[in-house]
């Protein structure tokens, strides 16, 4: 029987599970803020080039992703390319990412190199990551890696993503990372990242036009003011004043506005979402008149730098100009977070001069800065016991974001993984 369902959210999450939904018959209508589908992968005019406000890429290994491009016909539309990471350290920018770069690198004895070279292997091969949960990173990657290594390659991420946080974090979420970029080689000497040509749109507007063919509706520029719950159902959603029936809702935006659009949950529910906590983003783009590195990803480990690292995207996919991220993370509340985003822009011309000092000002064609709050969930160790239930003690209601595929980090192929998932949940 063909149901109507509301849907929460455009992003991929949002997306992916209005296109199953459709595709199996029912009618979803996707609520959407923004004017434009895409959450975090959606793209912005800069100065007539359209580009994602946020750094995205695909490794081999994103099988949801590579599939629902075929459904849509549009695998043809992917390219790979070997991609170079580097460390910038000790004011010099070092070659990164495989054993012979980790030998060469001037900053690490050898035994640390060989215990850092070791646990990264032993990721790769770990399958079974629950017994990490409860296991607090930083203290786990001293174990192995030994306090040397421990400062060099691996403090100041933490730092400068996590602050006040770093050193409460689950050990299966920071595995997790490090196994996915592992297994995004090819060989043992060689990376391969891809691209979508036209970029992420061309996903989001593939996604988009199929919900729209199988049934289903999208609506931008209309926030869900409340979901509607009644003698212990849901009943539908209120939108601009306008309380709209449907038999079931599923809401994929961030789990820290669930208190304020379904306040009519239990207690303890709204008690478990209120206790989340989640890292904030301001992201710098910068184009330039040339390169900064032949690097696509660069961590940094400097004072002078509050950042964990650059990323040359230009180096993944050509561009008629060099397009560079630079991302600043750090928990929402934060005082940094309230800083001008010209404090931002000033920091990041600075910082790419100084590791290219054939960089001048007049290099920079155009700078801007893009901030999301609820970039990515702060999982303590547990967090797979604190995390509250999709399914909720609610008929007809569903609840995810990307800290329900814990311990995989938030991308895109993980949220369509999960968004069809939940949509076939749904509908059971």
């Amino acid at each position: 029987m063909s149901e109507r369902i509301a849907v929460l959210g455009a992003g991929p999450m949002g997306l992916a599970v209005a296109y199953q939904l459709a595709r199996d018959g029912h009618h979803p209508v996707i609520f959407e803020a923004d004017d434009r589908v895409g959450g975090m992968t959606a793209s912005f005019d800069f100065g007539g080039m359209q580009i994602e406000r946020y750094y995205h890429f695909h490794c081999i290994s994103d099988a949801d992703f590579l599939a629902v491009l075929d459904e849509l016909g549009l695998s043809s539309m992917m390219r790979w390319t070997e991609t170079r990471m580097g460390y910038w350290f000790g004011g010099q920018l070092q070659a990164w990412g495989n054993p012979v770069a980790l030998l060469r690198f001037k900053g690490l004895g050898l035994l640390a190199k060989f215990r850092y070279g070791l646990h990264a292997f032993l990721c790769t091969r770990r399958t079974n990551w629950r017994p990490l949960d409860p296991v607090e990173a930083s203290g786990w990657i001293r174990r192995w890696v030994g306090a040397e290594a421990y400062e060099v390659l691996w403090r100041r991420l933490f730092d400068y993503k996590f602050y006040d946080y770093a050193d409460n974090l689950s050990a299966a979420w920071i595995w997790s990372r490090i196994r996915r970029i592992g297994r995004s080689r090819y060989s043992l000497m060689r990376e391969k990242l891809g691209y979508l040509e036209g970029g992420s749109a061309t996903l989001l507007h593939g996604l988009h036009g199929d919900i729209l063919r199988h049934g289903g509706e999208v609506r931008l520029g209309a926030p869900v003011e409340r979901i509607v719950i009644e003698d212990g159902r849901v009943r539908g959603v209120v939108v601009g004043g306008q309380r709209l029936a449907f038999d079931k809702v599923v809401s994929t935006v961030p789990l820290p506005f669930v208190p304020r659009l379904a306040p009519d949950l239990p207690e303890p529910i709204l008690a478990r979402y209120r206790a989340l906590k989640n890292i904030a983003v301001v992201c710098v783009i910068a184009k330039l008149r040339r390169p900064v590195s032949d690097k696509f990803w660069v961590n940094t480990n400097d004072p002078d730098m509050d950042i964990p690292g650059i990323v040359e995207y230009t180096n993944l996919r050509p561009m008629d100009a060099h397009i560079v991220y630079v991302p600043f993370y750090m928990p929402g509340e934060h005082p940094r977070y309230a800083d001008p985003d010209t404090v931002f822009i000033d920091k990041v011309k600075r910082y790419l001069m100084q590791v290219n000092s054939a960089l001048g000002e007049a290099d920079f064609l155009d700078v801007r800065a893009n901030r999301y709050r609820h970039a990515q969930p702060i999982c303590e160790p547990g967090f797979l016991e604190r995390l509250p239930p999709r399914k909720l003690p609610v008929d007809g209601l569903w609840v995810a974001d990307t800290s329900h595929y814990y311990p995989e980090d938030r991308g895109i192929s993980e949220s369509i993984g999960f968004g069809r998932m939940l949509a076939r949940e749904v509908v059971a």
